[in-house]
């Protein structure tokens, strides 16, 4: 498979990457913290907590990724539109169905959960604006530059590119 010619795609691979593993990090913290307030239930409301945030997070970038396939195609920017949208209407049908399941169950403690998503969601923005700031993006991308436009070329022959000026004037 050939590189992706849209500049964003190593940056978005990158932040998944890099969000993968503080996630796991994020995970072992958010546990750990849950273990010692609310002993089994509050491990598995942080670990819970951090998964959902990562899942939800990652959606938006995978969809991107998944759109950017369709780089060069007559309906990209239709494809790519709709592939990220609907990402983010899945992303809000399982946010409602992840949190009417959990409503009310007696082993999630909920101010355990609440932090550990937040932690999560504050851990990608942070990662997002790490990689998004150092990464060498150009300010024009994904173009290229015509070397010669007919249309700018006056009839005649006084304007060819491979004529140099005559010692005894132009040619008629």
């Amino acid at each position: 498979m050939s590189p992706s010619p849209v500049s964003s795609t190593p940056i978005l691979r990158r932040t998944l990457i890099w969000s993968a593993v503080a996630t796991v990090v994020l995970a072992i913290i958010a546990g750990g913290v849950g273990l010692l307030v609310a002993q089994g239930e509050g491990l598995v409301s942080g670990l819970l907590g951090v998964l959902l945030a990562a899942v939800f997070l990652a959606i938006t970038g995978i969809s991107i990724l998944i759109a950017n396939r369709w780089y060069g195609d007559p309906l990209y920017v239709q494809l790519f539109f709709a592939i990220v949208l609907g990402g983010w209407l899945l992303k809000l049908g399982l946010f409602v169905v992840a949190m009417i399941l959990l409503a009310g169950q007696p082993w999630l403690q909920p101010m355990v959960f609440f932090l550990s998503i937040v932690a999560g969601v504050l851990m990608s923005l942070a990662i997002d604006v790490i990689v998004l700031t150092s990464m060498r993006l150009p300010n024009v991308s994904d173009t290229t530059l015509p070397t010669e436009v007919p249309e700018d070329r006056a009839p005649g022959t006084a304007n060819h590119i491979d004529e140099g000026p005559h010692e005894d004037g132009p040619r008629s």
